[in-house]
């Protein structure tokens, strides 16, 4: 990889004062302590004292000495260490005059505090930048500011930037041919054979089988759900899952399926043979996690939308429509109790008043007949005791078995449920479904009756159109369906072989994997193989802050411990200037009424905003229109509406194939704080608007 790849601003500021240090800098890097002092009060003159402290703070923070220009310091870091020494400051411009005491200063601060030449710390930042390369996906400007970071804490002096940068490319490029070639190693030439193929385009298709397999369901219906089972399992046939990767890190699999996902076939095929291997086999790897994750997510929409929202709506519909029938029987019925409420239990003579008595006096209010008709009327619109509200959408729900029933089999196939102990009751009966539906007559006690509860009972063993004794099985197929959708979704019930809708623990690295990833991954996050160390600093610094928490509580109005608790003062309704509102209006009146999406692209221009986004390898984009396709996505991600209102098939920028490539090439944390840099560092412009 050539070293321009460096961007102008870390050439800038690479071993020299490329901004103003902040007040927090200065404390950190230029406040003397009392070695430090007393070694530059033991100069004899007043220039010299206050170049050699300036030197001593100018090693901390940029790694290097300024011998070649000893004065290229910025005036604010002179000021404070001169106010420290007492002096004036203007003493520094007489600094250097004579070039060897600036050489012999700088030879002073590297013996005394114990810094290093390049070369005696090159080979542990080899080990760090490499363990960085094998565990991580940081490009190579990342991963040269982490090589400047590590030099300068590590007391080592910077060498020169060509130098650092091409030992970067060299080493990033050597650990992920080491990468590709592990892969390749544990890729059977059969796997290899057929990873290949998917390269290719079918006769009388358009795009290739990877392509192909790359897309995930459009549409939410239950031949859909069978399409996208059939496309987990294909994925699950080629048989990558079952490679032995577990050498390689997972972010490093997740880097490599990116770029095979957003790669084009003829671009893919052109790789170097290990490079190439190593990215189909993690992209196939990939799909079989992620058509899992497409197919329970389509589940779960047809299951929310298509099913039990409209089932649910239907059944509401119904009750809309019941009510004024239920509301006449009602009348009719209080009209009758309120006769017998108020017809006394005795006459004044002490004669009981009898049944006859009691029904002529209802009959003058509400016939017999009408009576009966509103008791059924109430009857059928009122669930049943042991019912609950969902009775009437879930009898609605049950008339859609046909949607469900051809992808049930197909379901417990191809996905491999696992559960937590709440939800295994629920797995276990999933399983037994297939069989079941196969029959044509299915017992009580053959179902899982722990989970036909509520106004599912009736639906499934009370269905006057199934013998006695027998379950309804569309009834029972949905009321499994409805458990495994809200245990999917409490995480209950996990896909084994999921991301999203999978079991978050078998993400921990334990036994043999922990063993072989831990010697890297401690070198790449600087931390010692015992944790007790690290568990007191935490420890101290917790401590710390609860000692400064709790001499702050006596004098604190605003909260108080009531009963082993900590009890906070509600905030007031803060008071409104009264220029606000006239300000308000004033500042609303001055701004442009346009639209975000021209905004976006407004401030993108003014910025150059689209140059901070830069590929997950770490080169520039040149795609044209780019600066669009990034302002698109921002704009989805903004809104959380997705790609599909700002897709235009018939603007390049705009298509959906540019959208994704976009957001998985270059949509990362490291790019959007970089363009946050440029909005706040971009001068403020008046508006001519």
């Amino acid at each position: 990889m050539p070293v321009e790849y460096l961007s102008a601003e870390q050439e800038a500021r690479y071993g020299r004062f490329a901004t103003e240090p902040s007040p927090g800098e200065l404390e950190q890097f230029f406040r003397l302590d009392t070695r430090a002092l007393e070694l530059a009060r033991a100069k004899r003159r007043s220039a010299t004292r206050l170049g050699w402290a300036v030197q001593w703070g100018t090693v901390r923070m940029l790694g290097t000495f300024l011998t070649e220009d000893p004065t290229a310091v910025p005036a604010s870091v002179v000021r404070f260490v001169a106010e420290q020494l007492g002096l004036d400051d203007e003493h520094f411009a007489e600094y250097g005059t004579r070039a060897q005491t600036v050489y012999e200063h700088a030879w002073e601060i590297r013996d005394t505090y114990g810094y290093r030449d390049f070369a005696a710390g090159e080979a542990e930042l080899r080990e760090f930048l490499a363990a960085r390369v094998w565990s991580s996906l940081e490009g190579p400007r990342a991963l040269f500011d982490r090589a400047v970071v590590w030099l300068v804490n590590n007391r080592v002096l910077l060498p020169g930037v060509t130098s650092l940068a091409r030992m970067v490319a060299a080493l990033r490029q050597e650990e992920n041919d080491r990468l590709h070639a592990a892969l390749y190693e544990v890729v059977p030439y059969e796997l290899r054979t057929e990873m290949v193929r998917l390269l290719e385009v079918p006769e009388k298709k358009r795009v290739s089988e990877l392509e192909r397999l790359r897309l995930g369901p459009m549409r939410v219906s239950g031949k859909a759900m069978e399409l996208a089972l059939d496309r987990v399992r294909e994925v699950r046939g080629l048989g990558a899952g079952a490679v032995d990767a577990g050498r390689v890190p997972a972010a490093r699999m997740t880097g490599l399926a990116r770029y095979g996902l957003t790669s084009k076939a003829p671009t893919l095929k052109r790789l170097e043979v290990t490079r190439q291997t190593a990215t189909l086999l993690a992209t196939v790897r990939h799909l079989e996690t992620a058509t899992v994750d497409d197919a329970l997510d389509l589940l779960h929409a047809l299951m929310a939308t298509k099913l039990l929202a409209k089932a649910e709506r239907m059944g509401n519909d119904a009750k809309l429509k019941a009510l004024p029938q239920l509301r006449k029987a009602a009348k009719k019925v209080a009209a009758a109790v309120d006769v017998l409420m108020t017809t006394p239990p005795a006459t004044d003579t002490g004669e009981l008043v009898s049944v006859v008595d009691a029904w002529s006096a209802i009959e003058q209010v509400v016939p017999r007949e009408q009576l009966a008709e509103a008791l059924v009327t109430i009857a059928s619109v009122v669930p049943d005791s042991d019912g609950d509200d969902d009775a009437e959408w879930r009898a609605e729900l049950v008339a859609r078995y046909g949607t469900v029933r051809g992808f049930i089999r197909l379901l417990v196939e191809v996905i491999d449920f696992g559960a937590v102990e709440a939800g295994a009751p629920v797995v276990q009966a999933l399983k037994r479904l297939p069989d079941l539906i196969a029959r044509k007559k299915v017992g009580a006690e053959e179902v899982a009756i722990d989970l036909v509860t509520g106004s599912w009972r009736r639906l499934v063993f009370a269905n006057p159109n199934v013998p006695h004794g027998l379950v309804d099985k569309a009834a029972y197929s949905f009321c499994i369906l409805e458990h495994l959708h809200r245990s999917l979704r409490r995480r209950d019930v996990f896909a084994k072989d999921g991301d999203r809708w999978g079991d978050p623990r078998a993400k921990l690295l334990a036994g043999e994997k922990w063993t072989a990833a831990e010697p890297k991954v401690l070198t790449a996050l600087g931390l010692e193989s015992e944790p007790a160390g690290h568990l007191a600093e935490l420890a101290s610094a917790l401590h710390a802050a609860y000692v400064q928490v709790a001499a702050g509580l006596p004098g604190n109005t605003a909260l108080e411990v009531v009963g082993g608790k900590l009890k906070l003062g509600k905030l007031g309704k803060a008071e409104e200037p009264k220029l606000m509102p006239p300000f308000r209006q004033l500042v609303n009146g001055m701004l442009p009424k346009v639209d975000f999406p021209e905004l976006l692209l407004e401030v993108a221009e003014l910025t150059g905003m689209a140059d901070a986004f830069t590929h997950i390898s770490g080169a520039d984009s040149h795609m044209e229109g780019f600066t669009t396709s990034l302002c698109a996505v921002l704009l989805t991600e903004a809104c959380n509406v997705g790609f599909t209102p700002v897709i235009k098939p018939d603007v390049p920028a705009l298509s959906r194939g540019r959208l994704v490539q976009v957001d998985q090439g270059y949509f990362r944390a490291e790019n959007i704080s970089v363009a946050n840099g440029l909005f706040i560092s971009r001068p403020r412009q008046r508006s001519t608007s």
